[in-house]
């Protein structure tokens, strides 16, 4: 089942048809190999978000009451604090300068107004986008809108942001063919003009003659990470802003995009429109930052995949949430309320390869649903990604889906358990409102409660050694997993995925010997089931009976 299902989530969907981007939006500057840091998310992130029990029917008194009984029940004192909103918050207009706009109707006093009213509960809000011209309901998102999106959340105060994939247009791997570059102080006439081959060409980039230009010729080859070109002496008077204009041959109806790197450090990017007209030579123009001196400006075109465009565009969106939200905490005198940043591209573009780089937390798998093999699914894929979790950055397999469907106790009790091994983010899904009884007080005996509020099974998704689990053995329906904990402890936890109990069993030795376990060797250990609270001493070996699709989970120490 493990191998259908992997199969299905890495076959390639079929490509969209290519969009006109309109305009020049996806200004950036960021050094070029920086890890995405903004302190938050620390630990796997907890909280609730609106879509896997009320999709589109939502309104600001149901995320406002659900934030009320995350705080009464005792969910947030277990971790649960980001109360995020889903799609279907949002009004189909815009505002006259471009901003999203919480819908009339149903977020009547706009989502500043909500966060203050969140925060005041002890919870922080969360809110949502699409990596593309519209979301996955069909409305306004945030693909050319990264900048003054990323200020509205900012200004707003939200502090979680989950960002699709719907809709989305992929960068052109095809990359502009350029007569020459001319380079001018903002707002003056003058131009520095330098011609195409005055560059350093490197890789598949070359000179290319054509009578039609000015000039003779234009530099050609720098598509799909087939070249570069570099002008390395490039003169301004002053430090300052400057208008770089490319100068292109105009033969091509589809668009092109082009990277530029000021002196090494400073990355511009830019989409060129399709350009076929009455005559061969166009302008496209891009503002930058040179230094008094001597500078350099390399251009290339990264994008040979799918999977590159997607890792643009997220990391772009991640350095618009980091910049704004400094910025307005500078400019207001505030403390910095950093964003939680959640990509959410289903899995599709290998994002535990550049993750990392890009944001807080990432999908590995498709959406999930509240059955069983679901479950079991998308956990056979996340299981295997443990080494490219870690503080601050971690796997996402998505949102929880205990209580709801027609999972059972134990199926429930294994999602959430396999979960916290695979230091996941922990978001319910559920709706909590119902653990508050008529007369307020909480329904600690709801077999879902039981579950979500287990603090000794969370503490191991929020260890702060950030470790994902790892699975030391299996038979394919038996799994032992295993995850280092701080202060020389690790968790061990069976799991059970066939239809019948069984019986499973490890030794001390089989986990010390594993190079990721700090925990000496030692003649005894204690164990303590997470979910009953039995402790137990061991010598040798680890052993309990497993019901069928459930687990047993064991905190373990040298006694």
């Amino acid at each position: 089942m493990s191998k259908l299902f992997s199969t299905a989530v890495f076959a390639a969907g079929a490509a969209a048809a290519f969009k006109a981007i309109k305009g020049n939006k996806l200004r950036l500057t960021y050094p070029v190999d920086s890890v995405y840091d903004n302190s938050a998310a620390l630990t796997p992130p907890m909280g609730w978000s609106s879509w896997n029990t009320f999709r589109n029917k939502i309104n600001e008194d149901l995320i406002y009451e659900t934030g009320k009984a995350l705080k009464e029940s005792g969910l947030a004192d277990c971790g649960y604090i980001y109360l995020n909103i889903d799609d279907c918050w949002q009004s189909s207009m815009r505002d006259e300068n471009g901003r999203l706009q919480s819908d009339f109707v149903t977020f009547p006093n706009g989502i500043k107004s909500l966060v203050e009213k969140v925060n005041n509960l002890g919870l922080k809000l969360g809110i949502y986008s699409s990596n593309g011209t519209l979301t996955c309901e069909d409305l306004p998102a945030s693909l050319g809108y990264e900048a003054v999106d990323a200020d509205t959340f900012a200004e707003w105060g939200v502090e979680y942001f989950k960002y699709d994939f719907c809709h989305n247009v992929p960068i052109p791997s095809k990359a502009p063919k350029i007569e020459k570059i001319t380079v001018s102080k903002k707002g003056s006439s003058n131009e520095n003009v330098y011609l195409a081959d005055e560059a350093v060409l490197s890789g598949d980039a070359k000179i290319v003659n054509e009578s039609s230009l000015p000039s003779g010729k234009y530099i050609d080859g720098l598509s799909s990470k087939g070249g570069y070109c570099e002008f390395k002496n490039i003169v301004a008077d002053e430090d300052g802003d400057y208008i770089l204009t490319f100068c292109v041959y105009k033969k091509s109806n589809s668009n092109k995009y082009a990277e530029i790197i000021v002196n090494g450090s400073d990355a511009y990017k830019t989409v060129f429109p399709p350009s076929r007209g009455f005559t061969p030579e166009g302008r496209h123009q891009v503002e930058i930052k040179l230094k008094e001196g001597v500078n350099s400006i390399k251009i290339y075109n990264p994008v040979a995949s799918r999977q590159d465009s997607a890792a643009i565009q997220y990391t772009n969106m991640g350095a618009e949430l980091k910049r704004a939200t400094k910025e307005f905490a500078e400019k207001n005198g505030v403390p910095e309320k950093p964003i939680v940043y959640s990509i959410c591209e289903w899995g599709r573009n290998f994002p535990w390869r550049w993750g990392r780089k890009a944001g807080n937390l990432w999908r590995t798998t498709p959406d999930i649903k509240p059955v069983w093999a679901s479950i079991v699914g998308i956990y056979e894929i996340n299981v295997l990604l443990h080494r490219y979790a870690g503080v601050g950055s971690w796997n996402d397999p998505d949102m929880l889906e205990v209580g709801n469907g027609n999972l059972n106790f134990e199926e429930n009790k294994s999602h959430f358990t396999l979960w916290c091994m695979m230091a996941a983010p922990l978001v319910l899904g559920n709706d909590v409102r119902k653990f508050i009884k008529p007369d307020g007080t909480t329904d600690t005996e709801n077999p879902t409660y039981k579950i979500v509020s287990n603090k000794d099974v969370i503490a191991i998704d929020q260890d702060p050694l950030g470790v994902q689990c790892r699975r030391i053995k299996t038979n394919g329906a038996e799994d032992i997993l295993v995850k280092p904990l701080e202060d020389d402890e690790f968790a061990v936890c069976f799991f059970n995925k066939a239809s019948s109990p069984s019986r499973m069993n490890v030794t001390m030795k089989e986990i010390i010997s594993k190079s990721f376990i700090a925990t000496p060797a030692s003649e005894e250990y204690v164990a303590r089931d997470l979910w009953n609270g039995k402790i137990k001493n061991i010598t040798d070996k680890l052993e309990a009976g497993v019901p069928a699709h459930g687990i047993r989970i064991f905190r373990v120490k040298v006694k």
